[in-house]
């Protein structure tokens, strides 16, 4: 999203820029089944009138939080009880939908789902494979104007719109309060600097507490919650002449960050859950008390341990750094080669994307009732501030301080995502020296962008 003071800019205008973005998708047979997954898919039968199209996601029916389920529960039903073709839920639980493979086998099958939900980092693989569905035709352009550009930018390719976020999942750290104030700690030793935060974490650490927590498991989530450590010192992954940037001072001093975190005992080789994602098995069960987790731990919080105490700070800075986080999120696609891409692109448009009070609504109550998120558009944004979402507590941190320094996450096609996260976890846990994974995985790339022929990068 970038500095809060270009996110009323043209759509056009954003798209003539690298665009730029969150899938968390792992590595093992997911990454198989991605990397394998051929940019050719079967169309499905025609249209018919009265079918059902199916919605894949991991949020419901019956999904692990009780209010999002209901809001995609309520969304759909608002379709339905307005239109002939009828969309129904399909839900996959979360570790198949972010680790498996059952979306890259369907697709490859000619069988995938009518309408599913992609973050920006997986969307090159979908736009590349050809089954992304245009949805500019379907909106109204007061409507395209209103999503913030640097949001929109990582989900459209040539100024045309492939995918409607439901939010946007700015990155910081969680503290625990009781572990800080047990540790004499207060408001004066928040970290600014990563230096800083080692030797806080050294201080919260005890024999059953770790003090600090990054992601130690491979895959597209890890990328990017380490992605801001490499921006913050002026590293990127491509740079404009279309080569690697990545074998840069940044990146071997963000790598160095997260492997000294570790070989300090202060951070755990292992997160606990199913990855640093999940704060209540880590931070709120009391095995670390420091999280690095973004603004949706909040609604996990409210919702399976409400009476956990902790605070939130923005990400700390390396030496002559700049303050800068990760914007994630999620999106609504229509499958260009599912059963009718026309309805399946206007029920993301109505859902998301239209100026109607109701679509308005719709995304103030998924980022303030039923999750805890920022807004993707403007209105929403303002709707949900003038009903005092974001008025007090981490909330109020969020969209006050951490949000407004964040940029979108890259979408990246595997090929480019596979070095990076193989670097991570080579010098985290592996003892690979930094410079050197750095430089073995920007060949890897430069190898992969020589013939690289599909949509922008950024």
């Amino acid at each position: 999203m970038g500095n809060p003071d270009r996110v009323n800019g043209a759509l056009d205008a954003t798209l003539a820029k690298p665009a730029s973005r969150r899938t968390v998708l792992k590595t093992g047979g997911a990454l198989a089944g991605a990397m394998a997954m051929p940019y050719f898919f079967t169309r499905r039968a025609a249209a018919r009138q009265g079918q059902t199209l199916s919605f894949w996601q991991f949020y419901a029916p019956g999904g692990q939080v009780s209010t999002q389920a209901q809001w995609f529960e309520d969304t759909v039903k608002a379709w339905n009880d307005q239109n002939e073709t009828k969309v129904e839920l399909e839900y996959t639980p979360v570790a198949e939908y972010l680790d498996g493979a059952k979306l890259q086998t369907a697709f490859a099958s000619g069988e995938g789902p009518d309408i599913f939900i992609i973050s920006p980092g997986d969307f090159l693989r979908y736009y590349n494979g050809g089954v992304l569905t245009d949805l500019t035709p379907y909106m109204e352009p007061e409507a395209v104007a209103d999503f913030y550009p640097d949001v929109i930018a990582s989900r459209a390719v040539d100024d045309k719109i492939f995918g409607l976020p439901m939010e946007v999942e700015p990155m910081a750290f969680y503290y625990s309060l009781d572990a800080w104030e047990e540790a004499g700690l207060g408001d004066g030793d928040i970290p600014q600097t990563w230096e800083q935060l080692l030797a806080v974490a050294e201080q919260l650490q005890t024999d059953e507490r770790f003090g600090v927590l990054f992601e130690t498991t491979p895959g597209y989530y890890q990328t990017f919650t380490w992605y801001p450590f490499m921006w913050q010192g002026g590293g990127e992954l491509v740079g404009p002449d279309n080569k690697s940037a990545f074998n840069s001072e940044a990146t071997i001093q963000a790598l160095k960050f997260w492997r000294d975190a570790i070989d300090s005992g202060v951070a755990p080789r292992e997160v606990l859950g199913g990855g640093g994602g999940n704060v209540d098995a880590n931070l709120a069960a009391g095995y670390c008390a420091i999280q690095n987790v973004g603004i949706w731990a909040i609604s996990g919080l409210r919702e399976n341990n409400p009476d956990f105490r902790y605070g939130v700070f923005k990400l700390p800075l390396p030496p002559n750094g700049t303050y800068t986080t990760d914007l994630g999120g999620w999106a609504f696609v229509a499958n260009a080669q599912g059963k009718d891409p026309e309805t399946a692109a206007q029920f993301c448009v109505s859902s998301l994307g239209a100026t109607s009070p109701e679509s308005v609504q719709r995304g103030v109550d998924w980022i303030s009732k039923a999750k805890s998120d920022v807004g993707p558009r403007t209105s929403v944004m303002d709707k949900a501030t003038a009903d005092g979402a974001f008025a007090e507590g981490a909330m109020k941190v969020f969209a006050e301080q951490i949000f407004p320094g964040g940029r979108g996450e890259p979408r990246v096609p595997p090929e480019i995502y596979k070095p990076v996260v193989d670097a991570i976890q080579a010098v985290q846990l592996g003892g690979t020296d930094p410079a050197q994974a750095a430089e073995e995985a920007a060949q890897q790339m430069d190898a992969f962008l020589a013939t690289y022929e599909g949509a922008s990068i950024f």
